[in-house]
């Protein structure tokens, strides 16, 4: 490929990226009160969120569904040509229905209008023409801002796409934010994959019972090297009577703690005082972020509840093996 060529590729990325970011601005900007009362509307339904469209908004109202549901508002997609041939049985007393149409004037919408007409189904439209067929049936109409599609002709759905998909998701974390939907809630419908690991709770994952490398702070250094030699982990937990912890003892402990008379010591005398420690309810991924964000980076971390009871012990290979690190 010649550097020119690669030049004047590079110049109109840019440029479509330049013009939908420009879109989206002015939509932020032109956000008012309307989207304050398509949250209200949307959030008082007290059955799905029904998104439709047509073409590329068609597809732009799938995601923006598929959005909905994972962050906790039940939702689903239905063709309008499909509705017209059936599908709008699925649409019952209260859902609400949320359609896209650039133009407003999508014919195949028209059956979806109607149906929410004559059933009182709360209707919010996303379009581009504010005095449009779609605009004028809808309890709340959202209109996108004048912008320009992206590239040199001008006409493909680039710039009006992107601020619907921007103002879908922007409803939809609106909404996300209302029902006080939590990282814990986000977990339940995102079991799978590399989130759905991040997503797993401490507990799920870590070692408990005489697994867990612990001894009280009077143990002898022999005796505390023998048994943390025999563990895994790299460390022990020191603890009271009542399995609080006390500190832990490290390799990096040993080595700052190496002399003459390091076996005639306890471990009390050379552990860490205040240790990091997650709590059992603490997501993975933030376990991960403990460990990773101290200024020395750690491989384990003891699992520790509002009582400061010792409950288990989480090392760096447990969340490799989750698939999380």
């Amino acid at each position: 490929m010649a550097d020119s060529q690669a030049a004047e590729d590079l110049a109109v990325a840019r440029d479509v990226l330049a013009t939908e970011a420009a879109g989206i601005t002015a939509l932020g900007a032109a956000l008012d009160k309307h989207f304050a009362m398509a949250v209200d509307l949307l959030a008082s339904a007290t059955g799905r969120i029904v998104v439709s469209g047509m073409g590329k908004s068609g597809h732009v109202a799938r995601k923006i569904a598929a959005t909905l549901a994972s962050t906790g508002t039940p939702a689903l997609f239905v063709h309008p040509a499909e509705a017209s041939h059936g599908d709008l049985g699925m649409i019952v007393a209260g859902d609400a229905i949320l359609a896209l149409s650039n133009s407003g004037e999508t014919a195949e919408l028209a059956d979806l209008v109607s149906h929410a007409r004559r059933f009182g189904l709360p209707l919010v439209g996303i379009t581009a023409a504010g005095g449009s067929a779609l605009a004028r049936a809808a309890n709340v109409a959202l209109i996108l801002p004048a912008a320009p599609e992206a590239g040199p002709i001008g006409l493909a759905p680039t710039t009006s796409t992107t601020m619907q998909m921007a103002l879908g998701d922007a409803l939809a974390i609106a909404l996300l934010a209302r029902r006080g939907f939590t990282a814990h809630d986000f977990r339940e419908f995102h079991p799978g994959g590399k989130l759905g690991a991040r997503l797993r709770h401490v507990r799920d994952l870590m070692h408990t019972g005489a697994e867990v490398p612990l001894v009280p702070p009077e143990t002898p250094m022999d005796k505390a090297l023998l048994i943390m030699t025999a563990k895994p982990f790299g460390c022990l937990g020191v603890i009271d009577p009542q399995n609080r912890l006390l500190g832990v003892f490290t390799d990096g402990d040993l080595r700052r703690a190496i002399g003459p008379d390091l076996l005639n010591r306890t471990v009390e005398s050379v552990m860490t005082r205040s240790p990091k420690t997650i709590a059992p309810d603490a997501l993975a991924g933030e376990a991960l972020r403990e460990m990773n964000s101290a200024s020395r980076p750690f491989t384990a971390i003891f699992v520790v509840d509002e009582a400061g009871m010792v409950n288990g012990i989480l090392h760096i290979h447990d969340l490799l093996r989750a698939g999380i690190a």
